[in-house]
């Protein structure tokens, strides 16, 4: 057993039978924690670097069948909510209710929580162990021309971790895919190259003060990787998220196509990303702030079309997801 294996690594989530996080079919491992703060962003859960407690109220099964969470808090940060009428067969329960500001994320109502209603989001993982997960999937990807996807938050911040779980999936013949922000030391990417067939890659905002102003960091660093992948010979999928009121100006997507042309072959597609309000339900979960309001409208899809068109005009391969 290498050093290398028992290197840990803090996942939120791996999610088998993955269409949308790179080619075929995947797996993909998200790690916590981005130095970005995106306001459209759809894992609230991915943001902190810690572990985190997260409550989904509609599988409590109510104090009356359970209320363990309620004996067991320390910090009295879970009670008894108001009465409610269970809707199968009418009887009343009371759900508990989690307060986020006096939860000591102790985990101790996790421990006792049947139905998951109350969970951890976060679990430090070994390589070996997420190895062995991901290789009861190979036989997946083999027909899909799939493969293994590390995703975040920003996989790599985790760079330890990234790299040896990469260095051991490609090491097994599996197509490998990272998914970044591109905001990262360079000494990152120059790190996974070697093991990551292709670069899921965020391009949010042209102008670095708007990029800072809404996400929180500037755009430099993010574009000299870029140039920095493309001139190692690495392969990118630009992903460019279309989101109203932010970025979804003509001379934003515009500046995305020179930049891209710039990058030459390495871009393989250019991928467009209607704004959703998916992720509205997780923040509920958190009991995070959701910073994008209900009333902000996706992006038609004559607009996403004409996007679409004007990358194509760029001679740049595109799509609408």
């Amino acid at each position: 057993m290498s050093e290398q294996s028992q290197i840990k690594g803090k996942i939120y989530d791996i999610q088998g039978f993955s269409v949308h996080d790179g080619p075929g079919i995947r797996t993909t491992v998200f790690l916590k924690g981005c130095p970005l703060h995106c306001p459209w962003c759809h894992s609230p859960e991915s943001q902190s670097f810690l572990t985190q407690m997260s409550y989904t109220a509609t599988r409590c099964i109510g104090t009356e069948l359970c209320g363990e969470c309620l004996r067991v808090c320390p910090a009295q940060a879970v009670e008894q909510g108001k009465e409610e009428v269970n809707p199968a067969d009418k009887s009343v329960l009371h759900k508990a209710v989690w307060h986020r500001d006096r939860c000591l994320q102790c985990a101790a109502c996790t421990q006792v929580c049947f139905p998951e209603a109350l969970s951890l989001c976060g679990k430090d993982y070994t390589v070996d162990e997420v190895a062995d997960i991901l290789r009861a999937d190979y036989a997946y990807f083999s027909g899909s021309d799939g493969g293994v996807t590390v995703s975040g938050g920003e996989p790599l911040s985790q760079i330890d971790f990234t790299e040896a779980l990469l260095k051991v999936v490609h090491g097994e013949g599996v197509h490998t895919a990272v998914d970044t922000t591109g905001f990262v030391p360079q000494e990152a990417i120059r790190r996974v190259m070697p093991y990551t067939d292709l670069f899921l890659y965020d391009l949010k905002h042209m102008d670095s003060a708007e990029h800072e102003r809404i996400t929180g960091v500037p755009n430099e660093l993010i574009h000299e990787n870029a140039r920095y992948i493309a001139r190692s010979g690495g392969k990118m999928q630009v992903r460019v998220p279309v989101i109203p009121t932010y970025n979804d100006s003509e001379e934003n997507i515009r500046r995305v196509a020179e930049f891209c042309v710039e990058l030459g072959e390495a871009v393989t597609v250019v991928q467009l990303l209607p704004f959703h309000h998916f992720g509205s339900a997780k923040y509920e979960r958190m009991q995070m702030y959701d910073p994008i309001p209900m009333s902000l409208e996706s992006p038609s899809d004559e607009t996403m079309e004409r996007y679409r068109a004007l990358m194509v005009s760029y001679g740049l391969p595109a799509i609408i997801h």
